[in-house]
């Protein structure tokens, strides 16, 4: 039977990547936790409720089993969310109360939209500089240099750290470990440690800046943390990477291999499209913390430069080709003159459509999902039984393992959504734990998939494993620095 439950705006609470794992186990073992219902009705036991929790437990599976499958992980997500979201809509307009539904999915979906827009913006840049050639430039002064093997695992780790910081770290590793493929000639050890190093970086480079990773953004959107705050977790984050890097590096033969000769031209505007990201995440950054409005609106505006500049480009490109092969003609240098050839307009729209729409639309689900599951009355059942039965740092330190066999995204959405009564540092340990916590496995974060990929039979599942203990060791050590160098955070409550 349905009970009506005092009216509450449910996008005030939020959420992390294992909610559904404790809220199976709180549906089949704690059935005497009292639920506070988040819409006005109370659906957590009903059997539209339990219905809509299978749901998400056998989509998120599917997506647990992407590797195996060979099955993008956005479609069983965006099933799940359109099922959740249908039932719903049914209970409550049997209920006569369809205006309050309608109303909880507009809130849902202008959540997503924000943050859509905002990594829409951010991906089209990335692309554009990958388009431009800035990454193939950056990765071929590491190979004509001829590092030592220890010499370019430090770089390769360093870069790693500080270019997720603005890139998501999907590229990132991938950019570095074509460094590594590149140089390293064969030597599986060395590209197996090189890559645990890599995605153990990238992740924690992402971890303490609002544009490193989903999550951290989800937080800083929602006003939790202030843009200023996130660096913080600069400490921690650093001897998170630090800790199993120095230990690993022991490990590696310090042989140099012989230099390889590769000419990367950058394209024209490729520094110019750098400086536009730039000032567009100063723009964003300036939306938020001085007009109170949100990031996405600087984004979009960056994005408008952007597309001017790329209109400058193309009416540009013939003046700019005559003059190169003038150039190029005088000099004698054929092979830049050849090249001229290839040269084809910069298109901002095909940069947008190279963004990854399986991981936005992932995101959708995921939110949508959870937002359902939030409107029905779970979310305020798990943050009761999480956060009101456990001491927070310590619910926040086992979301963050939890995170390295489930995706943070989910986790963080959750707890966001379920908005417990935490001080500023625990809302930055659960940022940092669930950044970091997807290194425990090569499963666990987009970084260690990708590279399985890029890396296949040298980078494995067991590879990563091996070095598990030492990433843990890692993981307890960053939590130790933030709880000792944030200590006053945890009496701030925002």
């Amino acid at each position: 039977m349905l009970t009506r439950c005092r009216p509450q705006h449910w996008l005030r609470q939020r959420d992390r990547r294992p909610g559904f794992l404790v809220l199976a186990a709180l549906l089949l073992f704690s059935p005497q936790v009292l639920a506070a219902g988040a819409g006005e009705l109370d659906l957590t036991y009903t059997l539209s409720g339990f219905i809509a929790v299978t749901l998400f437990i056998l989509a998120y599976a599917l997506v647990m089993a992407e590797e195996k499958l060979h099955m993008r992980k956005s479609k069983p997500v965006l099933v799940a969310a359109g099922l959740i979201w249908t039932l719903i809509g049914w209970v409550y307009v049997q209920e006569g109360l369809p205006d309050a539904a309608e109303h909880a999915f507009k809130e849902t979906l202008l959540e997503y939209t924000e943050l859509l827009l905002f990594l829409l913006v951010a991906m089209t840049y990335v692309n554009a500089m990958e388009e431009r050639r800035v990454f193939d430039k950056l990765r071929a002064w590491m190979v004509e240099k001829g590092f030592s093997y220890r010499a370019l695992y430090w770089i390769t780790g360093i870069l790693a750290f500080w270019i997720s910081t603005v890139a998501n770290n999907l590229t990132t590793a991938m950019l570095m470990c074509a460094v590594v493929l590149k140089v390293a000639e064969g030597d599986k050890r060395f590209i197996s440690l090189c890559c645990i190093n890599i995605v153990v970086a990238s992740n924690a480079g992402g971890a303490f800046s609002p544009f490193g990773d989903i999550t951290t953004l989800m937080v800083w959107q929602s006003k939790l943390v202030e843009f200023q705050e996130f660096f913080e977790l600069l400490g921690p984050s650093l001897v998170n990477y630090l800790v199993p890097a120095i230990i690993m590096s022991l490990f590696i033969q310090n042989k140099k291999p012989s230099p390889l000769e590769e000419h990367i031209w950058l394209k024209r505007g490729a520094r110019r499209i750098v400086l536009l990201f730039l000032v567009t995440i100063v723009i964003s950054v300036l939306c938020h913390t001085v007009l109170h409005l949100p990031p996405a609106l600087g984004m979009m505006t960056g994005l408008g430069f952007l597309q001017f500049f790329g209109y400058y480009l193309r009416r540009s490109l013939p003046r700019s080709l005559e003059r190169k092969r003038t150039r190029y003609s005088q000099r004698g240098d054929w092979r830049k003159l050849e090249s001229l050839g290839s040269v084809v307009p910069f298109d901002v729209f095909t940069r947008i459509a190279r963004s990854e729409w399986d991981t936005l639309l992932f995101f959708y689900g995921v939110v949508v999902s959870v937002g359902g599951l939030g409107f029905m009355g779970y979310l305020s059942l798990l943050s009761q039984t999480l956060y009101a039965g456990w001491d927070p740092t310590w619910a926040n330190v086992v979301l963050g393992l939890i995170s390295a066999v489930v995706d943070n995204i989910p986790v963080m959405f959750a707890v966001i959504s379920m908005n417990p009564d935490m001080a500023m540092g625990n809302w930055l340990l659960i940022t940092l734990t669930a950044g970091v916590g997807g290194s425990l496995l090569s499963v666990g974060s987009a970084a260690g998939v990708a590279l399985m990929g890029q890396a296949r039979g040298i980078y494995t599942f067991a590879a990563h494993m091996r070095w598990a203990p030492v990433i843990a060791l890692g993981y307890v050590a960053s939590v130790l620095t933030h709880l000792w160098l944030n200590a006053d955070s945890f009496t701030v409550f925002h």
